[in-house]
């Protein structure tokens, strides 16, 4: 016959988890978040919830425990990134990291300017029951995600140019570091006619990678012309479309920088469908140096990010818990691009 539990308040019952979260004057939503170790709980709170857990001797029902917080082995990839190229690396890494996890890994392509976005994505999460998110710019730079899972207690990583969240839940890219060098690089190479083609105004790579070339040019007492600042989508197309604008100045530039190497790509078919020859008569310089960049002639001088190992450290970043390690604790490996100076920039001439 079951003890009365004067704290409980409920004579001959045992403690329910709404008797925990009376006691410990937190939600009931709080009390299933301690229970189930989710990473979005103060510490303050968990000691105080994990107290009175203890001192009611509650315990949780594990096949009601099992049906409402059944998680699946499934990590997600969302993303919304338009380089077909840059997601297949990113999904290599996170596999590279799964290998032997007994997780599987789907994914969720979005759109940003969608008004369904955050319908779609909290249909994903809970018919999949994720493990886990991951997500590379720029979806993962929108607030608004990031409550949805906090809200729906589904542990996240994002990648981003910068850091927006607490060390365990970011793999920062330092995007800034990056342009600056390729700005520097053509400064050194005599270019002083150089033109900018950015990445969507969405993508905060887009903007940071784009203050680092500025900045540095400026170090250098080299103004970006107005003219030669293009806002492009990421996309081989829109460099096409950029590169033709460019050249088509009366006084074109002698060098493009591309925020990615997509464009770069693009504005190198420009300059040939315009009958230049490259790299004599236009100097390119891309972002991202994806395999494609060391593949195309002449070969692409980029500015190096990589991309499979950041997948790969996102990954382990979630793996962490499970594997018995507090990712708070975790090493936190750095992130820094490098030129990678190949044939497609050389002196002005």
């Amino acid at each position: 016959m079951a003890q009365d539990d004067p704290r409980s308040g409920k004579p001959g019952k045992r403690a329910t988890i709404n008797d925990v979260a009376r006691e410990a004057q937190v939600s009931k939503k709080t009390v299933s978040r301690v229970i189930n170790q989710s990473p979005f709980v103060k510490e303050d709170t968990r000691e105080k919830v994990n107290a009175v857990i203890k001192a009611l001797g509650f315990t949780p029902d594990p096949q009601a425990r099992g049906l409402a917080f059944r998680r699946s082995f499934l990590v997600g990839l969302i993303y919304d990134n338009p380089s077909p190229t840059y997601v297949v690396n990113m999904q290599q890494g996170v596999l590279d990291a799964l290998k032997g996890s007994g997780l599987e890994l789907v994914v969720h392509p979005c759109n940003r300017n969608s008004p369904t976005l955050l319908e779609d994505i909290r249909g994903f999460v809970e018919r999949q029951r994720l493990y886990g998110v991951i997500m590379p710019p720029s979806v993962s730079e929108d607030e608004q995600v990031i409550d949805l899972l906090r809200d729906l207690d589904c542990p996240y990583v994002r990648i981003a140019s910068v850091a927006l969240d607490e060390p365990q839940a970011m793999v920062v890219t330092n995007d800034w570091i990056g342009a600056a060098e390729a700005a520097a690089h053509l400064a050194d190479l005599g270019h002083r006619r150089i033109g900018l083609v950015r990445g969507p105004d969405l993508f905060r790579s887009s903007a940071v990678r784009g203050q680092g070339f500025l900045d540095a040019l400026a170090e250098r007492g080299i103004p970006l012309d107005p003219t030669y600042d293009f806002n492009g989508a990421y996309t081989f197309e829109s460099g096409v479309e950029a590169g033709h604008a460019l050249l088509a100045l009366d006084t074109p530039p002698t060098a493009i920088f591309t925020l990615n190497d997509d464009m770069a790509i693009g504005v190198m078919q420009a300059a040939r469908d315009r009958g230049l020859e490259l790299p004599r008569d236009l100097s390119v310089v891309g972002f991202d140096d994806l395999p494609m960049a060391a593949r195309v002639w002449p070969n692409l001088t980029s500015v190096r990010l990589p991309i499979r190992d950041m997948g790969r450290m996102a990954a382990e970043k979630l793996l962490a818990p499970m594997r018995g390690v507090d990712p708070a604790k975790m090493q936190q490996p750095e992130v820094r691009p490098a030129l990678v100076v190949r044939k497609s920039a050389i002196p002005a001439s």
